[in-house]
């Protein structure tokens, strides 16, 4: 299930699931808001995820409010060949401003996956949607359109594979800030034939035949054949107006990209790859927003402190452009442990970048390194400290992190280290407050006089600590930071827990700053509807925050609500009420109704979490 940092976000979700998602909540007491006289307000166990959250900043007044916009699996979407069941697998989300209309604008959304689909298309994908907000309420309304070529609906099916050919493993992409312009990611570098045929997510392709690249793009791309394998792992431009893709990016390179961002020049293009080694590239256009010709450069750096240069690669040979990573790895390209996503600080200019990391690089930078690319300076100093090298197979990187990159100087260094860096598996109670793991989706969102750093995670695993026991795999959290403040895991607020299994990722604010958008992908089929599908989210209200809502500081140790004597091993609450009593592995041990007061001497000595039936906690050792 999905959890947030406030108890009533819950109650603004859309009338469709509100049946369904207040059965589910209505077990998970720490978001639920006031029951008075409830006789049901407490679950015989905690599911595990709630003892984690269990000392989470709380916003019992937020304006904050969550709508569920589209579930993959579930909803219908509009396609050429007619309507089908959208695809699954929800990862970048982008948004285009309508500046024609009162209408907000197209949400543009990723379906990481390779499957057939007679009508949607084989391959990945991407579903668009246009939204309208509600004056009275600020909800988001999702708006009806008829498209030029004949589609009407709601939710409409990209259309890539009459136009650029299929594509693959839609994972992140680029939302540009300057005009709204859209691209899509092809992750997973595909080798061969095979690799689309038999994939990880079931069948893939039907067509293998060779492609036939049709294009403007300036070089000598326009009527090449090429193998269908190697027309997939490009940026892909769509038109999210249409519902159909632009053009394919031949001129910036074959690679596993997973992001990218567009600097207010609207020439400059930044390039993420997602890969070890993954390689930072540019793309320079001849003319503003035009980005059919220009130069394509791969990134050295030197040493840190120092500004790195940009080395062209010819991006007017296609043989260059299919093999961009020997090509850049030749010159001596500077190598990365997974970057994914790229946004840039509108404020400042800067650029940042999530290095998600990886738990056994080594093997892969010795690879590299073979092939003539060079480390990154933190992987060098990192290295150092574990005394080894980051071509070593004892070399790790379990946590991640996000780099800084100034566009002005060619500097980067790492401007927030993921962790803290465990060497256990903590308890649920041992674990630290917050600790961020493999970050992954990243975006800005401006607020008043405020500017947020959004963070998503994407669990490489759960060893060294990245999550606590009990909790299990790929529970993943949102973080956001106050630019303001120095980039420590201490200044993290975070806002939200994905449900079991799933990525959390597709952070995307609209430009009035008011609504945040994130994707729930690939939760756990086992988990109650919706929540065992992925869904895009919409939370609204950002611009009505007070100053402090997300405080640093954690609830006392000793509440106002209620106290615990250690010794008389007696709990004393400041009004009549309903208290429960949970073990350290989340079994309701007790509870009692209607009391000012509750002796714990019979209990054996321990943690246990006291919860009352507003939803207020308390963490306490039994001596």
């Amino acid at each position: 299930m999905l959890k947030f940092a406030s108890p009533n976000l819950v109650n603004q979700l859309e009338s469709r699931l509100v049946f369904h998602i207040f059965g589910l909540l209505a077990c998970l007491f720490l978001l639920l808001p006031a029951q008075s006289g409830a006789q049901h307000a407490f679950p015989k166990q905690l599911p595990d995820a709630e003892q984690w959250l269990s000392g989470a900043v709380q916003l019992p007044e937020s304006p904050l409010k969550v709508q569920i916009l589209f579930i993959g699996g579930v909803d219908t979407v509009q396609s050429r060949k007619g309507p089908a069941i959208a695809k699954e697998y929800h990862d970048f989300a982008g948004f285009t401003p309508d500046t024609a209309s009162d209408d907000l604008g197209w949400l543009s959304i990723n379906h990481e996956t390779l499957q057939r689909d007679d009508r949607l298309g084989d391959g990945g994908g991407m579903t668009v949607c246009k939204l309208r907000r509600d004056a009275r309420s600020d909800s988001l309304i999702i708006v009806p359109q008829s498209l030029p070529d004949g589609r009407k609906g709601r939710f409409f099916n990209v259309e890539f594979a009459g136009i650029v050919g299929e594509t693959g493993i839609n994972c992140g992409g680029i939302n540009s800030a300057v005009d709204g312009r859209i691209w899509t990611a092809e992750e997973y570098l595909r080798t061969s034939n095979a690799n689309l045929i038999a994939t990880d997510y079931g069948p893939g392709l039907q067509d293998t035949s060779d492609f036939t690249i049709q294009t403007d793009i300036a070089g000598d791309f326009n009527g090449q054949r090429i193998r269908r394998y190697q027309n997939f792992n490009w940026m892909v431009e769509i038109d999210p107006r249409q519902a159909v893709a632009l053009r394919k990016q031949y001129n910036w390179g074959r690679q596993s990209f997973e992001s990218g961002v567009v600097l207010a020049d609207n020439r400059t293009v930044l390039l993420c790859e997602d890969e070890t080694p993954g390689l930072f590239s540019r793309f320079v256009a001849d003319r503003e927003g035009d980005f059919t010709a220009g130069k394509t450069f791969v990134y050295q750096q030197s040493a840190e402190g120092l500004a790195g240069k940009w080395i062209e690669i010819n991006n007017k040979s296609i043989a260059n452009m299919l093999n961009f990573r020997a090509e850049a790895l030749k010159k001596g390209a500077t190598m990365f442990n997974r970057l994914e996503w790229a946004t840039q600080n509108q404020q400042t200019g800067k650029v940042y970048l999530t290095e998600t990391g990886r738990d056994d690089p080594g093997p892969k930078f010795q690879k590299g390194t073979t092939a003539g690319g060079k480390h990154a300076q933190h992987h060098l100093a990192r290295a150092r400290k574990q005394q080894t090298y980051p071509d070593s197979t004892t070399y790790n990187d379990y946590y991640g992190r996000i780099l800084e990159f100034d566009p002005e100087t060619a500097q980067m260094r790492v401007y927030l280290a993921g962790g803290p860096d465990l060497p256990h598996e903590p308890n649920v109670f041992a674990y630290p407050d917050k600790h961020l793991s493999n970050p992954d989706g990243l975006t800005f969102l401006y607020t008043k006089d405020k500017t947020w750093l959004v963070i998503c995670e994407d669990l490489n695993g759960e060893s060294m600590g990245r999550t606590p026991r009990y909790v299990g795999n790929s529970t993943c959290e949102v973080y956001i930071l106050d630019m303001a403040l120095e980039p420590k895991i201490e200044n993290l607020r975070r806002i939200a827990v994905m449900p079991l299994g799933a990525e959390a990722t597709g952070a995307c604010a609209t430009p009035d700053g008011k609504t945040l958008f994130l994707n729930v992908q690939h939760p756990d089929g086992a988990n109650p509807f919706p929540f065992n599908h992925s869904m895009t989210l919409a939370l609204t209200g950002w611009d009505r925050l007070p100053e402090q809502a997300f405080p640093l500081t954690q609830p006392d140790e000793q509440p106002a609500w209620l106290t615990f004597d250690a010794v008389s091993r007696r709990l004393q609450l400041s009004e009549t009420g309903d208290l429960a009593v949970y073990s350290a592995n989340g079994k309701r041990v007790r509870v009692a109704r209607r009391v000012a007061s509750m002796e714990l001497s019979d209990l054996p000595e321990g943690r246990y979490i006291i919860a009352d039936e507003r939803g207020r906690h308390l963490a306490i050792e039994l001596p």
